[in-house]
């Protein structure tokens, strides 16, 4: 009976395996070829064109060759005018095809939208349905994994109100101590350079240690160490990631034994090390009575959400310590570089415009004297608040100069365009 049941046993695995290898083989070609050809077709069908792709590169080549053309030389001169800069396909191709064009990122279709209302109903109207990518999430797993900044759909809105309470204004204004001591020790650090007979600076470096700083401070309070470790661990993770993703487009790319990928598993096995001890660390003081919370800080209250839920019983849109060490990392992430990039801005417009310097230093001495700076000095500081404005709407002026890629999770016809 066994040596009859053999044959059958065989077949049934030879079965399975060609069916196996069937599904496979139909779902690639689906993913890189069919889908990808259906999508132009349609947009074809619509009038929305755009540059000839390549076979799974798409036009990731065409738009590095025109941004390293735009990049080779430095500006003659402080420009708001940015595009042609930083962005120069998306001047090129929308000359070219129109004020809809679409290229393509690896397999994934970008649709260029350039109509400011469109723009505004889409983001309102489907938030809901709209998200990140495959690649964009594949990108960044193991930089910030799937904290805020790569959730989708109820995990994005789960997270955001989890998370929301962090930044309200009597929140903000607990922090101030410490923005205040950390701007006080980046200070003096460029005093010493300047002393010791330095006189060229990049200043975008201070602030974004500075903010790094703050932030390590504010998220982690008292492992503030640990915290600008985590922090410099996560900068060498972000520039091995973004290396990494240019090969995502190739099949099965992200489990090749390569180079790039052993170092940045070792790195995110460092940071989430650092993470757990800071949070084992939190847990362990809670358990033994020395705490009676977490702490009020970002960890904290996502510490105090997950014991929450924990003891709710709700095993829904919950937190994990996973999510958690993403949350934290993606606020590393977000928190340290726009703010760091937006204050390098403002001191450029200061520096460029001494006058408005002058102007705002007289109104900093007149209102705070000796006293260091505090929270209740703001209201007073009239000039230094519009110029703080005036620098943040500037900086707004760069936004043409930023794409905001988002992928729907279902199709949308909006403006008798399918999309």
């Amino acid at each position: 009976m066994p040596i009859m049941l053999l044959p059958l046993l065989t077949t049934l695995a030879l079965l399975t395996t060609s069916f196996f290898i069937f599904s496979l083989l139909y779902d690639t070609l689906s993913c890189y070829l069919f889908t990808p050809r259906r999508i132009k077709q349609k947009m074809a069908k619509q009038g929305v064109h755009g540059p000839k792709p390549r076979p799974l590169l798409g036009n990731i080549l065409d738009v590095a060759s025109l941004l390293s053309k735009s990049t080779s030389s430095d500006m003659p001169s402080i420009s708001h005018d940015l595009v042609p800069r930083l962005l120069p396909h998306f001047l090129a191709w929308s000359s070219q095809f129109g004020k809809r064009f679409i290229f393509w990122n690896g397999i994934e279709p970008r649709m260029c939208l350039t109509e400011t209302d469109l723009i505004k109903e889409l983001l309102s109207k489907y938030s809901a349905v709209s998200g990140k990518s495959w690649l964009q999430q594949q990108g960044s797993k193991h930089f910030i994994g799937r904290g805020l900044l790569m959730a989708n759909g109820q995990n994005w809105f789960h997270q955001r109100h989890i998370v929301a309470p962090a930044f309200v204004g009597d929140r903000l204004k607990s922090y101030a101590g410490y923005m205040v001591e950390c701007t006080k020790e980046m200070l003096e650090s460029l005093e010493k350079e300047v002393k010791s007979g330095r006189s060229e600076f990049e200043i975008g470096e201070y602030m974004t240690r500075l903010t790094a700083d703050i932030i390590s401070r504010t998220e982690f309070e008292s492992s503030f160490e640990k915290g600008k470790q985590i922090f410099h661990l996560l900068t060498v993770l972000q520039h091995l990631c973004a290396q990494a993703s240019r090969h995502l487009c190739l099949p099965g790319s992200r489990f090749f034994p390569s180079k790039y990928n052993r170092e940045i598993k070792a790195l995110k096995g460092k940071v989430e090390e650092l993470l757990m001890e800071i949070i084992q660390s939190r847990r362990d003081c809670v358990e033994i009575g020395r705490s009676s919370s977490y702490g009020n800080d970002l960890l904290g209250m996502l510490l105090n959400e997950m014991q929450k839920k924990k003891l709710d019983g709700n095993n829904g849109l919950s937190l994990n310590l996973q999510i958690i060490m993403d949350e934290c990392k993606t606020f590393f992430f977000a928190g340290h570089e726009t703010t760091a990039l937006l204050l390098t801005w403002t001191v450029m417009l200061l520096a460029t415009n001494p006058t408005w310097q002058n102007k705002v230093r007289a109104e900093v001495m007149a209102v705070c004297g000796s006293e260091t700076p505090s929270f209740h000095h703001l209201s007073k500081l009239s000039l230094v608040s519009s110029y703080q404005v005036l620098g943040y709407r500037s900086s707004l002026d760069l936004r043409g100069a930023c794409s905001l890629v988002n992928i729907l999770s279902r199709n949308v016809t909006l403006w008798n365009a399918w999309l």
